[in-house]
């Protein structure tokens, strides 16, 4: 791959307001990065950290609507004037997939920026080795899994060789060798390019030996801390400041309650025998021989390699596909006077039952204020405007997202999306909650309140939780039992055996 003319990056009390809002995403942040740094950016959800990668990407302007206080500069000009010099990965890998074949999507970049034919085959097939996306380039884009879209988008961004390499959180859907297989990839391309990088990652522990400075950003404005990964992460004198404000810490104890044991006497809730699943009515089974029954107050976490069916799987348990063979089956105390299959429900007699967070937030908004957006579902399930009230304050004091009230949920960051999509789940009180990698952006202090928060949706009002998910320290909070997905079948255990195993 072409080697890349690597970026100076300044920053002078540099600030920036969404339009709509009235306080700043970002404000007060001045710092310089060498040419051919490698820099971790940390801080809380919703401290600006993606708002800062956008900035660089030049995709932020006053014709946004915003509005940009101080200087935010590339090898002295502004990003806007150098567009094409940096190449970022979104929190959202989806939203920039925008062709519909693989080869043809990592090829996109490469061409806009009018590199030779001949040189862009072969950028596209070093970018896809790079980043272990093993399929061909026919391939349609549609198709892949969450993780296998985050290793295209990357690779798209490999094949432009920026000269500034910003990632927003490239590894948060991938299972762990995944993780490690992004890691080393970049790890290479850097080496190989001499390319800046800026890498936003909540857990640091993968990437605090591959740069050479960490800055944390202060959700109040300015700097927490910038420095080595060594001094940052483990001086005492930091560490306390960092972890009030969320960050993840290499050995830091999680704090969370012990899991809540299912009772011996919960009524069966969902059966799966002989169960399989395909992402298309007439599509290809992508696992069989599913046997799976879920009690009220069970936890389940789904685990297994991207691209093995897991999301799959729990968009038909949660009645959104229907099964492609075997039976899946709702009990009398799920099912009620509904029938007792999912998959023909009518979405009012869903919403109560069974509460499906996707892997992509963006794709269950359906109003244009984080408000109407908690109150939507309790209104549809008949609760009085007292009741809604009292939901909508209660979630959004738990998830922290009192101060949003008013915002548009697509403007949100990453973290603040993932748990809205959760509370607007939680806020119909459904029997069972299915979440799709719901620990995604999450600092960990909203972490642990979230996991909180489901322990006690088990233990008082005997709520179900499906969780498909990489997150062990999550598996191991909540407790239950482990679905291991792999090769076209899938194994339960004991969360606890999961963790012995890995």
């Amino acid at each position: 791959m072409a080697a890349a003319n690597p970026v100076a990056v300044s920053a002078r009390d540099w600030g920036w307001r969404h339009a709509g809002r009235k306080a700043q995403a970002v404000a007060g942040v001045s710092f310089d990065i060498s040419p051919g740094e490698r820099v971790l950016l940390l801080g809380a959800s919703g401290a600006g950290k993606s708002t800062l990668l956008h900035a660089l990407a030049g995709v932020l302007g006053e014709d946004t609507g915003g509005t940009e206080s101080g200087t935010l500069r590339l090898d002295g000009a502004h990003p806007q004037a150098a567009r094409g010099r940096a190449g970022l990965l979104l929190q959202d890998p989806e939203s920039q997939i925008v062709l519909s074949r693989v080869g043809d999507e990592v090829a996109f970049g490469a061409e806009n920026l009018g590199v030779p034919r001949a040189q862009i085959w072969e950028r596209v097939h070093a970018a896809l080795d790079d980043v272990g996306l093993r399929v061909p380039l026919g391939h349609s884009t549609a198709a892949l899994s969450g993780g296998q879209k985050q290793r295209l988008a990357l690779a798209s961004i490999l094949a432009m060789a920026p000269g500034l390499l910003l990632l927003d959180e490239p590894t948060a859907n991938l299972d762990p060798d995944g993780v490690l297989e992004i890691r080393d990839s970049v790890e290479r391309v850097l080496d190989r390019t001499g390319a800046t990088l800026i890498v936003v990652e909540h857990r640091v522990a993968a990437w605090a030996q591959l740069v050479d400075r960490v800055i944390v950003l202060d959700a109040g404005g300015g700097l927490l801390a910038d420095g080595p990964p060594q001094e940052v992460l483990t001086a005492e004198r930091t560490r306390s400041r960092l972890a009030e404000a969320g960050v993840w810490l290499p050995g830091a104890a999680l704090d969370v309650p012990s899991p809540p044991p299912t009772a011996p006497s919960a009524p069966e809730l969902l059966a799966a025998d002989a169960l399989e699943v395909a992402r298309t009515p007439k599509g290809q089974p992508v696992l069989t021989g599913v046997d799976l029954s879920l009690k009220s107050g069970d936890a389940l976490g789904i685990t297994g390699p991207n691209g093995a069916g897991k999301s799959t799987l729990a968009l038909t348990l949660g009645g959104l596909l229907r099964p492609r063979g075997g039976n899946l089956t709702a009990a009398p105390a799920l099912a009620r006077d509904a029938g007792t299959a999912p998959s023909k429900w009518k979405s009012a007699q869903l919403v109560t039952r069974i509460g499906t967070v996707f892997q992509e937030p963006e794709h269950q908004f359906l109003t244009g204020s984080v408000r109407e957006e908690l109150a939507f579902g309790p209104r549809r399930a008949g609760r009085s405007e007292a009741e809604v009230r009292q939901t909508v304050e209660e979630l959004s004091g738990r998830l922290r997202l009192t101060a949003l009230l008013a915002v548009n949920p697509f403007t949100l960051s990453g973290g603040e999306k993932r748990r809205l999509s959760v509370a607007t789940m939680l806020a119909t009180s459904p029997d069972i909650l299915l979440l799709d990698e719901p620990t995604f952006g999450q600092d960990a202090n909203t972490w642990r309140e979230l996991v909180s928060l489901l322990a006690e949706q088990r233990r008082g009002s005997g709520c179900t939780v499906v969780s498909v998910t990489h997150d062990r320290e999550f598996i191991a909070a909540l407790g239950g039992r482990v679905l291991r997905v792999r090769d076209g079948s899938a194994r339960l255990q004991s969360s606890r055996a999961e963790e012995e195993a890995a």
